[in-house]
């Protein structure tokens, strides 16, 4: 019998001749630590972490559904407005920018970059083109 090739496992590997893991738990954690330590980080992930992260603050400036806030707080904040998850259309022609639920709408206003933050509403699915 062979050791199972998780190294924390220690476990013994039944089964076929050429299996190397003991269970899918190890071979999925195995494969985590080799990428981790090989510093390998998925596009994916960063995307998902971005996004995260400007869900977060938007809400944290959006307390009741409707803000106006500095652009420059939320970029000091680590905001990234490349990084959103879709856009909404209004019939005037505007666009809102969403991560998610909470969405941003660039604007100025006494020559002063702001955001117009806003909250995902029903009946927006209708207008909603990304």
């Amino acid at each position: 019998m062979r050791n199972c090739k998780y190294e924390e496992c220690g476990n013994k590997v039944e089964g076929r001749i050429d299996r190397l893991f003991c269970s899918n738990y190890c071979k999925t954690a195995y494969h985590a630590k080799k990428n981790k330590e090989s510093g390998k980080v998925y596009f994916k992930k960063k995307v998902d972490d971005v996004l995260r992260k400007n869900r977060k603050i938007l809400a944290k400036y959006n307390i009741k559904s409707k803000a106006t806030v500095r652009k420059e707080v939320l970029l000091n904040e680590g905001f990234n407005p490349r990084f959103f998850t879709h856009y909404y259309k209004t019939k005037a022609g505007d666009t809102y920018l969403f991560c998610y639920d909470q969405g941003f709408k660039e604007m100025r206003d006494n020559q002063r970059d702001k955001y117009l933050l806003v909250l995902w509403q029903p009946g927006m699915e209708k207008q909603v083109f990304g």
